[in-house]
């Protein structure tokens, strides 16, 4: 297993796991929240079969890396992307990231600039910014952020079941788009998870990436499901192409949060159509890039 040591917190130090598989152009794929890299089962295969290296890594607190009582902020996460970006000495590299990982992707770029990268994609991601302010009426109510934290705390892996339901919209995809294994699995990375890092990523949802977007140098392409019951898509991807000078926007008809597992066929179209090269999907294509 491989890692880099992001830090210390008293007598051990602070591992990141990550796989690093293939070879050519890096793509980098950040995960969402409450799960961790193993997220990527349907992109990872793909994107090697057409000639990517890719490297996918555990968020601090989550799957594999070490899970820290402090650091769920953006800076602190964005600052674990960059060491490893350094470690790995990345260049012309893709950052992918879904839902909590798109926040990474942004504030990287807000803050380190575009020097180790030549595209960046934002699916079903949390920026622009998701609170509810008087500049920002198109966000969610701070309520129902502290609804969830409330949740967590009060029972986690109560939470974490319905959560996982609407997360994949069950109720009209289960049994066809999305198993009930499938399903389990993912509340079985998300329940091992650290405690204390799924109740404190919560607030850093509530981080404004408007400026972070705006920064921008690089291509962009945001995928986003039209029936995401998590990061709503009016709040989120329809309004983040309005704020970065080259993007696209892919909207998935009937698309959940995890359209990555649920509509992954055409997501992975989407992604290698921007990356440089295509894939045939196996069923038929439900993107409308704009």
């Amino acid at each position: 297993m491989s890692y880099i040591t992001a830090g210390k917190e008293n007598s051990g130090t602070i591992d990141l796991y990550y796989e690093d598989h293939g070879t050519g152009k890096p793509v980098v794929l950040i995960h969402g929240w409450p799960l961790s890299s193993i997220s990527w089962e349907k992109q990872v295969p793909v994107l090697l079969d057409a000639g990517y290296r890719v490297v996918a890594y555990d968020r601090r607190g989550f799957g594999n890396s070490a899970k820290p009582t402090f650091g769920y902020d953006y800076d602190t996460l964005a600052e674990d992307l960059h060491k490893l970006m350094t470690e790995l000495d990345l260049a012309d590299a893709t950052l992918v990231g879904f839902s909590m990982g798109g926040g990474e992707v942004a504030r990287y770029l807000g803050t380190y600039g575009s020097e180790r990268v030549d595209k960046a994609v934002f699916i079903s991601a949390v920026p622009p910014f998701l609170l509810k302010t008087a500049d920002n009426p198109e966000g969610v109510d701070g309520s129902v952020f502290d609804g969830i934290m409330e949740s967590i705390a009060a029972d986690r892996p109560a939470f974490l079941s319905e959560f996982l339901s609407n997360f994949y919209n069950v109720d009209v995809l289960g049994g066809d788009r999305v198993s009930d294994e499938a399903v389990r699995l993912s509340w079985n990375v998300a329940a091992a998870a650290s405690p204390v890092g799924t109740l404190d990523c919560v607030p850093a949802w509530l981080t404004d990436f408007r400026n972070d977007l705006a920064s921008i140098d690089v291509p962009v392409l945001v995928i986003h499901g039209d029936a995401d019951r998590i990061v709503p898509f009016p709040a989120s991807g329809k309004r983040t192409p309005e704020l970065v000078r080259d993007s696209r926007l892919a909207v998935v008809e009937g698309g959940p949060h995890g359209i990555t597992w649920t509509h992954a066929d055409s997501v992975n179209r989407e992604l290698l159509d921007f990356l440089g090269q295509r894939v045939q999907a196996a069923q038929p294509f439900a993107a409308n890039p704009t």
